[in-house]
């Protein structure tokens, strides 16, 4: 059984006709999704239409696309207004969709016997952020429910 994040990814990536880890590809889906990228120097962010990313390697803007686009798809408003216990919670819902996004549960379900490394090429991620999405993935299946929040280490 799924989570809504879950659920909600699936139903996204399915209707934007992405399938296997090889569609994952942040342009495709920011112009899928009607999304612009823009590279900066110095600064993440998400503003209207737009998504800012520092140029960096390929794996990390994958990871921070993936952050990036949950703001985009699932908060409004600036944090620049918020209180800060607010921009906390919306910081960890992103991480936590990213998580999900770049390494979405329906692909991982169609895999077998696969390890760290096997994730971290599949999916374009790096060591740090397929060990925990593993461990996420592990412990919802070992408990049929929901993953520990400890698990979500990521800035």
């Amino acid at each position: 059984m799924y989570t809504h994040l879950e659920d909600y990814i699936y139903e996204l990536y399915t209707s934007i006709e992405i399938k296997i880890p090889a569609d994952l590809d942040k342009q495709v889906i920011a112009k899928k999704l009607g999304v612009e990228i823009i590279y900066e120097e110095d600064k993440l962010f998400r503003f209207d239409k737009e998504i800012s990313l520092i140029r960096s390697d390929v794996r990390q803007e994958w990871m921070d696309f993936g952050h990036e686009i949950g703001h985009y798809l699932r908060h409004c408003g600036c944090q620049l207004n918020m209180h800060r216990l607010f921009i906390d919670l919306q910081e960890w819902q992103a991480n936590n969709f990213a998580y999900h996004f770049c390494v979405p549960t329906f692909m991982l379900d169609n895999l077998y016997n696969y390890k760290i490394y096997d994730i971290m090429q599949l999916f374009n991620v790096d060591y740090d952020f397929a060990y925990t999405r593993l461990e996420m993935h592990k412990s919802k299946m070992l408990t049929g429910g929901y993953f520990n929040e400890a698990y979500l280490t990521r800035a």
